[in-house]
């Protein structure tokens, strides 16, 4: 909210409503929406979740929509980044394996 405030944004906290992003927020002059999800870490870490939500919007609103990054230090430091290559740096997508397993047909 600050990063996007200091860039001359308006966003509006949408965290606990769970839209498929954590931040709406309003383009100067334009009125055009952003939608912000955002991922935090400590700098280091191999993996980060994206929902099937987040996902959905995101490929609904590819020009809209965006993946911000912060790294934390163990110092208490932060480092906000946007994240440009979503769509193509999935290495796998996780599955619960029991309910796969119960709604699982005979082989053919």
């Amino acid at each position: 909210m600050e990063v996007a405030r200091s860039l001359g944004f308006v966003p509006v906290d949408r965290e606990f409503e769970k839209p498929g992003y954590d931040i709406e927020s309003v383009m100067p002059g334009t009125g055009r929406l952003r939608f912000l999800e955002v991922k935090g870490r400590v700098a280091g870490r191999d993996t980060v979740t994206v929902t099937k939500n987040e996902i959905l919007y995101m490929l609904n609103k590819p020009d809209d929509f965006m993946l911000e990054m912060v790294a934390f230090g163990a110092d208490g430091s932060h480092e906000p980044r946007k994240c440009v290559t979503i769509h193509f740096a999935a290495t796998n997508v996780n599955f619960p394996f029991a309910q796969l397993l119960d709604e699982a047909a005979q082989p053919l």
